[in-house]
């Protein structure tokens, strides 16, 4: 499996994975990344995709059929080897997985959602 930046093509297939995914990305937002280089996606089909905004994982979302084959975590490892630092917040359901990845962790003051450091 490949990690590679995103091309203005793969757009379609990135939106499908994120919308997939029930996650609230704007497309001009996702054409953005691709133009700086911050739109990371797994194989030529698009498997997954990992979307930064600086340090920030702003979403990361696999295909549901191929979830649980470690494309989440080759996005979030690629994404690591492009930052010093990086920064997601998230659910509760997906902790186990920033955890497994050495994110540490904490609750959002006043929010049920949880955000996580890898430094």
């Amino acid at each position: 499996m490949e990690i590679r930046e995103a091309t203005v093509e793969d757009l379609p297939a990135v939106m499908t994975v994120f919308d997939g995914a029930l996650l609230a990305t704007d497309v001009a937002a996702v054409r953005r990344a691709v133009d700086r280089g911050d739109l990371l996606v797994a194989d030529e089909r698009v498997l997954g995709a990992c979307l930064l905004d600086g340090d920030e994982i702003d979403a990361v979302a696999v295909r549901r059929a191929r979830r649980g084959q470690g494309i989440g975590t080759a996005l979030v490892e690629a994404a690591a080897d492009r930052r010093a630092c990086l920064v997601a917040t998230f659910d509760p359901r997906v902790r186990p997985f920033w955890a497994s990845l050495g994110f540490d962790i904490e609750a959002v003051a006043e929010s049920e959602r949880y955000r996580g450091v890898r430094e």
